[in-house]
């Protein structure tokens, strides 16, 4: 595990270089089996596959930042996740700017990296459209997942704007490449107009579970649907910002009013309780357009609740039979 205190954590507040929530920075590329690390944090800062607003290449620092005034116990959990995970940064996978297919597969080649180390991925956005590539290397190393998707759009429009990968349809190419099983997977959170093309039944087979309907539901009914629908598969975890009401995280580049608040962001993330999650990403946090940088320091909380989960349940299957849970 991790060496970590607290007072340890206060004095790096204003001191070093910045990592996230002040972990220690390991570059993917060296990292091995026999360093038991758990989880690796890395930054992804593409966003030419955004549709409106752009600047989201900018999240991960943004997220980064933000994380130093973040403390790594849970109240909700009575946990340290570093008592019980060790995580590291892996710092920014290389991109190249203008070439998107290209910078795809450099995503692609560093999450290969973290789960050859059999560590879990959590990777921070950028654009929704490092999914296809975070799926990718998932799905060799897992078989097809399950996908839990927090977002206010679907993503599966077969084309946006001519092309095939986009934000906007990275959850239909991972469907026809095998890479996630939509009967098996569930979308919540969506609202706001649609194309024409996104009122018929699109034949895929996901579950979707539109805002309003998410709402009345509350948290721990959302969460037990999410538990009942994915059960012991493998998951991919992603939260698009969007989720949530722009009067919350008004820094995002396709912002969708009438959405859930924070607060019932995060309480949903507690009650999922999901014990075999293999990948996750927090996409779509634009800095240029947040305030005060409230949106950075949710997608901090959504990280943070997030490595919560890994750590309970590590701690629960450490409980019942006495070891780690096998990666």
């Amino acid at each position: 595990m991790t060496d970590y205190t607290d007072s340890q954590a206060v004095s790096r507040l204003s001191s070093g270089p910045r990592t996230f929530f002040r972990l220690p920075y390991r570059p993917v590329r060296e990292l091995t089996e026999n360093d038991g690390v758990d989880a690796v944090i890395l930054g992804v800062p593409i966003d030419g596959a955004t549709g409106y607003r752009s600047g989201a290449r900018f999240g991960p620092e943004a997220v980064r930042s933000a994380s130093t005034l973040a403390r790594l116990g849970s109240r909700e959990r009575g946990l340290v996740i570093t008592d019980l995970l060790t995580v590291v940064d892996g710092g920014d996978v290389h991109i190249v700017p203008g070439y998107h297919l290209q910078t795809l597969e450099l995503i692609e080649k560093s999450v290969d990296a973290v789960h050859g180390v059999g560590a879990l991925p959590i990777l921070v956005g950028g654009d929704h459209s490092l999914a296809i590539a975070e799926l990718r290397a998932a799905a060799k190393k897992h078989g097809p997942l399950s996908l839990v998707q927090l977002d206010a759009h679907r993503d599966v429009l077969d084309d946006y704007f001519g092309v095939k990968h986009f934000h906007g349809t990275v959850y239909r190419r991972a469907a026809e490449e095998g890479l996630i099983d939509p009967t098996t997977s569930i979308q919540i959170g969506m609202r706001g107009s649609v194309p024409r093309e996104d009122l018929a039944d699109d034949g895929l087979g996901f579950t979707v579970i539109h805002s309003d309907e998410a709402i009345e539901l509350g948290c721990r009914e959302l969460g037990r649907i999410v538990r009942d629908k994915v059960g012991t598969n493998p998951v991919a975890l992603t939260f698009d910002i969007d989720f949530v009401d722009p009067s919350c995280a008004p820094g995002t580049g396709t912002p969708e009013v009438g959405g859930p608040s924070s607060a019932f962001a995060l309480r949903l993330l507690r009650e999922l309780d999901l014990p075999d999650i293999r990948t996750v990403s927090l996409v779509e946090i634009s800095p240029p357009y947040d305030t005060a940088d409230i949106t950075a320091h949710l997608g901090v909380a959504v990280i943070f609740e997030i490595m919560t989960l890994a750590a309970a349940a590590r701690r629960t299957t450490t409980q019942q039979d006495g070891r780690l849970h096998a990666r």
